[in-house]
Formats: structure tokens, sequence, C-alpha cells
């Protein structure tokens, strides 16, 4: 039997004659599935086309977003850092109203915001995050402990305050002279000799020759002497056991039994006794014991 054929005649418009092709079946069909292929394979490649471009338009969104969130987070951070400085300078800051009224508030702790199990007590890995997320979120919560410790430490005070009132007055609160901290209370090295350690019951406030030195608080002069390590001094008693020195001055304005108010001038800075410049020793005692004077005066100098 022969082979069978399809034939395509093609007349043209032109006179010309027309002419005819003939093909068989067998190569319609080859032709037909090639051109199956051909289209099946085209029509792949475009939706794959398609999809790259959809995922990487998804990508670049994805890829913004996480630019904006990360940008988001730093600023987070940022804050919850100035937060954290904030509230250790309150902490700070109720710790000295404690010494200031001469109290220890049991609200008051030593380290607020820390608890949970010691190392030993737990088995389970330490969590992880990406980002420090973990660790912001723990600080936060670290914070939030602190402020309430500290909101219970103030309302302790502040219940105490009431009470007290009246003794304000008598109670250091300022510093002595304006000027900048050139020595702190506690152990030091001698200034006059520096291979030996001193033991400083007080703070030094370096200025200018001749500024006011101020009484701290109110109270009545109980001495003016001169010493050859303080060199000119003057100390103030302001009841309950506490009083206050000043030395190294240039010159002395009030007398023994003198009463003084909180700020009343008293003196003049200098350096007379055993001082390498110009300068003020301050000190509180409390039953005749020195005590940091730093921790009585509430605000900066």
């Amino acid at each position: 039997m022969g082979k069978k054929h399809l034939s395509l005649v093609v007349i043209p418009h032109t006179k010309t004659s027309h002419r005819t092709l003939s093909f068989s079946k067998r190569s319609v069909r080859t032709a037909a599935g090639l051109g199956i292929g051909l289209a099946v394979l085209l029509a792949a490649v475009t939706a794959d086309y398609v999809r790259i471009r959809l995922t990487g338009k998804s990508y670049r969104a994805l890829l913004s977003e996480n630019t904006r969130q990360k940008d988001q987070l730093r600023e987070y951070e940022t804050k919850v850092n100035f937060l954290e400085g904030k509230i250790n300078s309150f902490q700070d800051y109720a710790g000295k109203l404690n010494i200031f009224a001469g109290i220890k508030s049991p609200d008051l702790l030593s380290n607020p915001g820390v608890g949970g199990p010691s190392a030993g007590e737990s088995s389970e890995p330490e969590p992880q995050a990406v980002g420090g997320q973990l660790s912001s979120l723990q600080n936060v919560r670290s914070l939030t402990q602190k402020a309430e410790d500290i909101e219970k430490s103030l309302g302790t005070l502040l219940s105490y305050f009431e009470q007290i009132q009246g003794q304000f007055a008598t109670r250091p609160s300022i510093a002595p002279a304006s000027g900048y901290r050139s020595s702190g209370y506690g152990w030091r090295m001698d200034p006059f000799n520096p291979t030996v350690r001193d033991y400083h019951p007080g703070l030094d406030i370096a200025t200018v020759f001749g500024n006011p030195v101020v009484s701290t608080a109110d109270g009545s002069i109980l001495r003016v002497a001169y010493d050859a390590g303080l060199g000119n001094y003057i100390i103030v008693n302001h009841g309950n056991g506490i009083t206050t020195r000043y030395g190294h001055l240039s010159k002395i304005l009030v007398k023994s039994g003198q009463k003084v108010k909180r700020g009343d001038v008293i003196g003049r800075v200098g350096h007379t006794g055993r001082a390498l410049g110009d300068h003020v020793h301050y000190e509180v005692r409390v039953n005749g014991t020195p005590v940091n004077p730093a921790d009585y005066i509430l605000s900066d100098f």
C-alpha cells in the first residue's frame, strides 16, 4: 500500500502556474509534534520568566522591609540605651537621697532588676535571637524592674521626708564652692609623695583663689582654727551628730558660735596648710566619722 500524502496547493495571484507541495502524514505529525513541543517550551520559559520577575520584585520588597526594620531596631536600641542611662541616673540619685536622709530604704535594692536561677540550676540552652532582639527584650524587662524599685524607694523616702521636713535645713546638700573635683574621698596616692598611699577623709574642690566658700546647711560655727595640714579651717555643727569642715581657706569670715544658714559665705578659697594649689577641702562627719561628702551634694557643681 502506498504512502499517504497531504498536498498543499499554492495558487499565486499572478498568472504564473500554481505549485503543489506534498507532505507525508508522518512528516505532518512530526512537524505538529515539534510545534506543540516548541509552544509548550515557550510557555514554560515565559512562565519561568514571569515567576523570576515576580520573585525578584518580592525579594526587593522584602529587602526594603528588612532594611526598614533594622533601622527601626537601631532606633529602638538607641532609645533603650538612653532610657537605661536615665534610669541609672535616677537610681544613683535615689541612693543619694537615702544617704542624705540618713536612712537606707528597704525598697532600694543593691542590684535592682537582677534575678533568676544560678548558672548551675538550669540545663536548658540559652536562647538565641537574631539582631539582639532577645537582649533588647531582657534590657526592657530589667529597666522596668529598676523603675519599679526606684518608685518604691522614692515612695519610702517621700514618707520619711514628710516626717522630718523640719530637719531639711540642717542636712548638708550643696557643694561648698563652685569648681571641679580635684580629689575624691577615700584612699589615694599622697599628692606630696606619689609613692605613698594615704586616706583622704574629704573632697577637694579646685577653684579660683578668693572664691566664696559657703556653709552647706544651717548650723552654728563650732570651731575656727589653723592646722598644719588643713591650714585655716572652719567646722560647722548642724546638729543630729552631723558636722562639716572646710579647709585651706585664705580668709575666714565667721566666728565661733555664730549661726549660719545654707549658702551663707563663711570663707574664701586659698591654699593655706598642706596644699599644692587653690582649693577647698570639704568633709562631712556623722558622729565624728568621716563619710563621703559627694553623697551629700545633690546638685552638680
